[in-house]
């Protein structure tokens, strides 16, 4: 029943918060979705201008934040943004947002759950000479224990992501502190500027895709309004404050990492080209600003960060399953809980065979996907895709609010967030097509094919009653 899982003790404020937060995943993002937001190896490139698409993501993220917080005064269901759209835009298109939004999430924890293990594998071999498993191993470990946490119950997922993100994201956070102070008279105001961009403003809102995607899973929390007390009150609240330690946290690294690279795009290219994220290079010996030692932590706090994503996405992504198959939108089956547990034990079951099929994929045929390591190459388009998936959701988000909110005490507020989100997440979309080669393109062309299918599949149907 609603509101009775994981030992039937509800959850807290600060539970919420760990749910965004650990979804979000700062210390993975700042280490690793870096890259592609700077990087011009998919063609176009933010580059030392990381830090303004950020900026720009963040307003787009707070006016996004802003809108889900008041839906989640009103709605408490599991189903979170699918939900909100519904009250929006209506029941067929908010049932097909249901679907492709939780297929997003889906990819971009197969993207993860793909790359973790490559992670570990490439971490381990470079540091002590050995990768110790094949990284396919990795990949089936580690999504072994994503599962078996978020079966056993949201309270002890949730606890775990706490610890993992606030570890981890206190040690970035002096780190980046030590890179900025070492830049000294270096530091400038270009970073937040159209002509730190090979490309300029085209490369900057491709940027704010990718800075959109650094906030991903900031709404997580309202995934677990039926299981939360006093949601009315306590899910609005985690939702905007994860926004806003994310956004700080978000600035302060790619400021931080792009200063200490002299805002030099080859500079930020060659450390990338060393084979470690821009942190873990900058962190380490040599060319670096720190050691051996300071090196391996670094890469131990970007694992446990991902772990913490991981953990967020399983929970995310399958009580989401859960909640619109119990709208009958998927099959009824797919809502049933654990007896025990009160767990989504069937959605969650889901969640293993889908990222189980990408790790498949990542192993024997991510040749179309792109060059490099297999696992990186197809983190690389799933990532893009699930991305753009959750853009076109948040877009249609900021479409429906106004109908939506209607009769808020605030009309002209809902007008400006939807208008800001809509320009925003706008924008990002038409960045992440236009003059983008492929095979990166062909990510958020399927993304919009998928998109269209459902779409017909759900305005063909007859409307579903809730279970």
């Amino acid at each position: 029943m609603p509101g009775k899982a994981a030992g039937r003790q509800k959850l807290k404020y600060v539970d919420a918060i760990a749910q965004s937060v650990g979804f979000l995943g700062p210390v993975f993002s700042a280490s690793i979705l870096l890259i592609l937001l700077v990087d011009g190896a998919s063609g176009k490139s933010a580059g030392a201008a990381a830090p303004l698409s950020v900026l720009l993501a963040t307003a787009g993220v707070l006016a996004l934040g802003w809108i889900v917080a008041q839906f989640a005064k009103r709605i408490h269901t599991a189903g979170s943004l699918y939900s909100y759209v519904t009250a929006g835009l209506g029941v067929r298109i908010g049932g097909a947002t249901g679907l492709v939004y939780y297929l997003g999430v889906l990819m971009l924890g197969s993207a993860l759950g793909v790359y973790i293990g490559g992670y570990l594998h490439d971490t381990l071999r470079t540091e002590f000479g050995t990768g110790l498993l094949p990284v396919w191993c990795w990949q089936v470990v580690m999504l072994t224990l994503a599962v078996s946490i978020a079966y056993i119950g949201v309270h002890i997922s949730i606890k775990a992501q706490l610890v993992l993100a606030l570890v981890s994201m206190l040690v970035l956070v002096g780190f980046f502190v030590f890179l900025i102070v070492h830049a000294g008279p270096a530091n400038s105001a270009v970073a937040f500027t159209p002509a730190a961009s090979p490309d300029g403003w085209s490369g900057v809102l491709f940027g704010v895709l990718y800075g959109v995607l650094l906030f991903t899973g900031f709404e997580a929390a309202a995934n677990l309004a039926e299981e939360t007390e006093d949601p009315g009150r306590n899910i609005p609240r985690a939702v905007i404050t994860s926004v806003v330690i994310a956004a700080a946290f978000f600035l302060l690294a790619t400021y931080s990492q792009v200063a200490a690279l002299s805002f030099d795009l080859r500079e930020i290219q060659a450390a990338i080209g060393s084979g470690q994220s821009p942190l873990v290079f900058l962190g380490g010996p040599g060319d670096g600003f720190g050691s051996v030692a300071l090196r391996r932590v670094l890469e131990l706090v970007v694992l446990l960060d991902m772990v913490a994503v991981y953990l967020g996405v399983v929970v995310s992504a399958s009580r989401g399953i859960s909640a619109i198959s119990r709208d009958g939108w998927l099959p009824k089956r797919l809502a049933v809980t654990s007896a025990r547990r009160g767990t989504p034990a069937a959605a969650i079951g889901v969640v293993t065979i889908f990222v189980l099929a990408w790790i498949v994929v990542s192993n024997v045929a991510a040749r179309p996907f792109g060059d490099g390591p297999g696992y990186f190459a197809t983190f690389h388009w799933v990532t893009t895709f699930g991305g753009f998936t959750l853009m076109v959701v948040y877009l249609l988000l900021s479409l429906g609010a106004v109908r939506g909110l209607r009769g808020h005490r605030r009309p002209a507020s809902v007008w400006v967030a939807s208008t800001v989100g809509a320009v925003l997440t706008g924008g990002a979309i038409f960045g992440s097509l236009y003059g983008v080669p492929a095979p990166t393109v062909w990510a958020p062309c399927s993304s919009l094919i998928v998109f269209a299918v459902v779409l017909a599949v759900t305005a063909a149907r007859r409307r579903p009653a809730a279970g």
